[in-house]
């Protein structure tokens, strides 16, 4: 089978017969479902990763506390889960505090849950690179609160204190793993998933995991060449690298492909019954008059 030839559904529906796993759930998960449905996709939002806290919360609630105060000149977010932490502090960033997103993705989180977004890497999409640039930018120390996992190296922060900023760095949540749906894991074992979007290193290992069975013909798809890489290494297999670290290339990339021919195992599974808002309101009218 050819999955690069063009689809032949009109041109403002590209994805018209795809079944697409979105690996993050949140306001980030509801855009990029969104993005898909416009598209003709089917999105099916199973988020695989989610944070959980240190054990000791005190210097990140101190370190938001003093963000809201106006105590730093920058802020620096290295992945989607950072900005989820934050939401959940309900923490507010203020108008003099800068704002430095590691690629799209993350930046795409922070607007998702209305936060501003000053700097994103042009070159390279790391921490090393966000931290050149920056570099770059200010010449004079700066103030920054650089928020990274339990399991990050602390590459930006020693980068940017060696160029004499003044940097916080503190751990801010350790990633854990959330176990997929019975429906979704059959779904994905049966073909009737079409691709997988693989958005991190992290997403890629919980998928590795979760689905130690995926239908020959799902199309796993990577957010970039990095994301490709950190994929390759934990044992999963990439058929669709976006040019760019971008959801929107992620997306624009599976779009130029044509949806597989869905197995004899993908169309045994009973159909799923998608309720309209109607169908929701007379259901609901219904139960009310039964009490």
């Amino acid at each position: 089978m050819n999955h690069n030839s063009p689809s032949p559904e009109k041109p403002g529906k590209p994805l018209t017969g795809w079944r697409v796993l979105v690996p993050r759930g949140g306001p980030w998960g509801d855009s990029v479902a969104a993005t898909l449905r416009g598209k003709g996709a089917v999105p099916v939002v199973a988020p695989l990763i989610n944070f959980a806290s240190v054990d000791d919360t005190g210097p990140l609630e101190k370190a938001i506390a003093d963000l809201a105060d106006g105590a730093f000149d920058w802020l620096t977010i290295t992945s989607a889960t950072t900005v989820d932490v934050l939401h959940s502090y309900g923490a507010t960033i203020p108008s003099t505090t800068k704002v430095a997103a590691v690629g799209e993705t993350t930046a795409a989180a922070l607007k998702a849950v209305g936060y501003p977004v000053d700097l994103v890497p042009e070159r390279d999409n790391s921490a090393a690179g966000m931290a050149k640039q920056m570099n770059e930018l200010e010449t004079a120390p700066r103030r920054v609160l650089s928020l990274r996992s339990e399991l990050a190296k602390p590459v930006l922060s020693v980068s940017l204190q060696k160029a004499g900023h003044d940097v916080s760095s503190i751990v801010a949540y350790r990633n854990i793993g959330v176990p997929a749906t019975d429906k979704v894991v059959r779904d994905v074992t049966s073909g009737r998933i079409n691709a997988i979007l693989v958005t991190s290193g992290s997403v890629a290992e919980q998928v590795r995991e979760q689905f130690p069975r995926i239908a020959d013909d799902t199309v796993i798809a990577a957010i970039g060449p990095r994301t490709a890489r950190d994929a390759e290494r934990v044992g999963l297999p990439i058929q669709v690298v976006a040019p760019k670290q971008s959801i929107d290339s992620l997306i624009e990339t599976l779009s130029a492909r044509s949806a597989p021919v869905p197995t004899a195992e993908a169309l045994a599974v009973p159909p799923t019954v998608e309720l309209s808002v109607d169908d929701v309101r007379e259901l609901r009218a219904a139960s009310g008059s039964r009490r």
